[in-house]
């Protein structure tokens, strides 16, 4: 499923330039890191530290692939809301 290309609402374009989206990587990737640093730092909590390899990388790598698609599409919004002159307008959401 694509995220929209224009608002609903207001048919403002979200992509603010070509490959503006391109940065939204770089935050997916940090979405991952952290979220492989708390899944491996719970599965050692609950272990007690005697888990195996194969303990930690079946469970981090099956929520990766399960979560890829969620934590892209956060990226993409955390992209626009943080480095974009995208700015939420109350009037514009009255308008339905």
């Amino acid at each position: 499923m694509e995220m929209d290309t224009h608002c609903k609402v207001c048919g403002l374009k979200y992509e603010v330039e070509p490959g503006f989206f391109w940065g939204a990587m770089y935050v997916s990737y940090a979405l991952t890191v952290g979220l492989m640093i708390v899944l491996g730092g719970f599965i050692l909590w609950v272990s007690n530290g005697q888990a195996d390899f194969w303990d930690y990388v079946i469970p981090i790598v099956s929520a990766l692939i399960i979560g890829s698609p969620i934590t892209y599409r956060h990226a993409r919004v955390l992209m626009l809301h943080l480095f974009s002159p995208v700015r939420f307008n109350p009037e514009m959401a009255k308008r339905k």
